[in-house]
């Protein structure tokens, strides 16, 4: 490849120098940020050849170039932009700062809402579990001692996390706002302290304590913020206010005892005193008129936004919905928004599916047909990115689907317990409605699965019937991957799951090529075959591998463990040297990859799978150089 050609011709369709704010480069993408998108011709772009793809994510044109193709055309793209080379946080901060307002609070309530929704997913499946034991109870169709231990417990712990809810927001918060997270959680404790009235109880019972503030000018509601969301969240964005700016102006002598000492007291009295009286009367009306939309006549409103869903996904404000499902949740004791979210992301993996089933096209069903199970369950970005927005018409057929089966659950007032969930595990936070849910589901897939069957995709032309291949020579016992030039073995020990299950949108939709991730049990990767190191990483976390006989292999360790900057990894050899089989390539300690947030799945792709055909996954536990691809 020529690796300079390729740059030119990219610097020339982004607009060349004068639309060009930074550029990096991580183990497969060029990663760009431009002045204005529009001026980038993309389809161009994606055209050019060595290109393996092209989409806008978090204020980034990603460039998908692939293993060692990246690391070369990046170094001419530098020297011919004139641009000053720049690291991937650079350039996610530079993206970030050319947001507009709106969309980087959307990224914000994102930043703060993603870390804690795993502890909102195990409570909201606890609550509706045991919602729909009691309901089994209280009719008769199930006898269990509700005095045992096993169930008060699982009672007890049902509705922790939405009790103490504003704490885990604050946290987060105050991280996400680059404050202390343990002032963020005071801040959070205060607003449920147990010497306010409980929100719930005042709720049902309408008596309320007051207390008069700034001098008596008036007075507010001694009441607790338990199931609020909005006043946390302005109320840690103001901590965070003052306490960097005191630490400023805070001689450091005093900083420690002075500047969490008046952040907390101010922040705490306007809390109760403005912010809170204030933000609670709006999210109320947020979620009142909400739920006016959702409920008008004919489920019309669960119509519309059904079928928009999809659409909010694609433009990233889909994390602001979380916002709707705890309002809904601390207001009517279910959120009706999620049900909706379901029938939408199903809808989207039928029409996916539907083109699976329905493309004679290998690279397209390849990547299709895992999507569309992904989809299912609630994993939505490999089909909606990799399949149904490049081909535009399952897209608006998956709309139509979760449009229907939104109004559905709206006429029916289908109710989730809880959030965070969706797909066809959601039907575990709807345990006491499961047949309206099932219901719902049917009609999101049905409807979009047949609308795309016969109206949203047809091959653009058939696929081209290649020669019969050689007979097969003899392979090892041990293979990994058996293609038509070649046998691949297993790099690392592990539990081996196809690369559609990869937690990373560019690996799952499998546009670096098909293959397997491995979650290691052990943190060394060998040599898959005899061959010849193609690439390595600066930061030694992936390297490329090519056989004497044309296979290209990526081994890629973790998901965004570039961000890393080569910690925990040590990588044994350098780009060009001859290995064998089994030949150590890369230590990595997977601790410090698990204290750095990210997944330590191993990716091991092989780049230019479309060269052959009929490649057969063996999943399950493995140990290195046993079998898990075969053609």
């Amino acid at each position: 490849m020529d690796y300079k050609k390729v740059a030119q011709e990219i610097y020339e369709k982004v607009g060349r120098k004068e639309n060009l704010v930074s550029a990096a480069h991580c183990a497969t993408r060029l990663r760009l940020v431009l002045v204005d998108n529009a001026k980038c011709d993309a389809k161009a772009v994606e055209d050019i050849e060595g290109v393996k793809g092209v989409f806008s994510a978090s204020g980034q044109l990603q460039i998908i170039l692939g293993t060692g193709v990246v690391n070369e055309v990046y170094n001419e793209f530098i020297a011919i932009s004139g641009l000053s080379a720049a690291t991937k946080d650079e350039v996610k901060a530079a993206a970030a700062a050319r947001q507009n307002p709106f969309k980087r609070a959307i990224k914000t309530l994102g930043d703060i809402f993603v870390p804690i929704i795993p502890a909102i997913v195990a409570s909201g499946f606890l609550m509706g579990i045991m919602e729909a034991l009691n309901f089994m109870v209280n009719n008769g169709f199930l006898n269990i001692d509700t005095s045992g231990s096993i169930y008060v417990f699982a009672n007890l712990f049902s509705n922790t996390a939405y009790t103490f809810l504003p704490i885990l927001i604050a946290y987060s918060a105050a991280k996400a706002f680059g404050g202390n997270p343990y002032l963020g959680a005071v801040i959070g404790m205060m607003m449920i302290h147990p010497n306010l009235q409980n929100a719930w109880t005042v709720a049902t019972e309408g008596v309320h304590q007051t207390q008069s503030v700034w001098f008596g000018l008036y007075s507010v509601d001694l009441v607790g913020y338990q199931g609020h969301v909005i006043p946390v969240i302005i109320a840690v964005w103001v901590m965070c206010f003052l306490e960097k700016r005191l630490h400023k102006i805070v001689p450091a002598m005093f900083d420690l005892f002075v500047t969490p000492l008046v952040s907390v007291f101010v922040t705490g009295y306007l809390t109760f005193s403005i912010i809170g009286p204030i933000f609670v009367t709006i999210e109320n009306s947020i979620i009142g008129g909400i739920q006016t939309l959702l409920t008008l006549p004919l489920g019309i409103g669960s119509l519309i936004m059904g079928g928009l869903y999809s659409t909010t996904v694609v433009a990233g404000i889909h994390h602001m919905y979380t916002v709707i499902d705890m309002g809904q949740l601390s207001m009517y004791g279910v959120t009706y928004w999620l049900p909706l979210a379901s029938a939408a992301n199903m809808a989207q993996g039928a029409a996916t599916l539907a083109v699976a089933l329905k493309t004679k096209n290998g690279k397209t069903k390849s990547v299709a047909l895992p999507s569309a199970f992904s989809c299912f369950m609630g994993i939505t970005e490999p089909a909606i990115f990799g399949v149904n927005l490049r081909h535009f018409k399952p897209f608006v057929c998956g709309a139509i689907g979760g449009a229907a089966g939104a109004m559905y659950a709206s006429l029916v007032g289908l109710g989730a317990s809880g959030t965070g969930v969706t797909g066809i595990f959601g039907l575990l936070l709807c345990l006491q409605h499961p047949l309206e849910y099932i219901i719902m589901a049917a009609i999101s897939i049905g409807v979009a699965f047949a609308l795309t069957w016969l109206f949203g995709y047809k091959d653009a032309e058939p696929e081209k019937k290649t020669a019969e291949s050689a007979p097969q020579a003899e392979v090892p016992e041990k293979a990994s991957v058996q293609c038509q030039l070649g046998t691949v073995y297993a790099p690392v020990s592990g539990n081996v799951v196809p690369s559609e299950q990869i937690p990373d949108e560019t690996f799952a939709a499998g546009i670096l090529g098909r293959g397997v991730g491995i979650e290691p049990s052990e943190g060394v990767v060998v040599a898959p075959f005899d061959g010849e190191i193609s690439s390595v990483t600066d930061t030694h976390h992936a390297v490329g591998v090519t056989s004497p006989d044309g296979m290209e292999l990526l081994i890629h360790v973790g998901v965004d463990t570039v961000d890393m900057k080569g910690d925990g990894f040590q990588c044994f050899v350098k780009a060009g040297q001859k290995v064998k089989i089994g030949e150590k390539l890369i230590a990595f300690d997977r601790e410090k990859i698990a204290a750095a947030g990210h997944p330590d799945m191993v990716a091991v792709l092989l780049t230019n799978a479309d060269d052959y055909k009929d490649l057969k996954i063996e999943t399950g536990s493995r140990k290195a150089l046993d079998k898990i691809l075969q053609v």
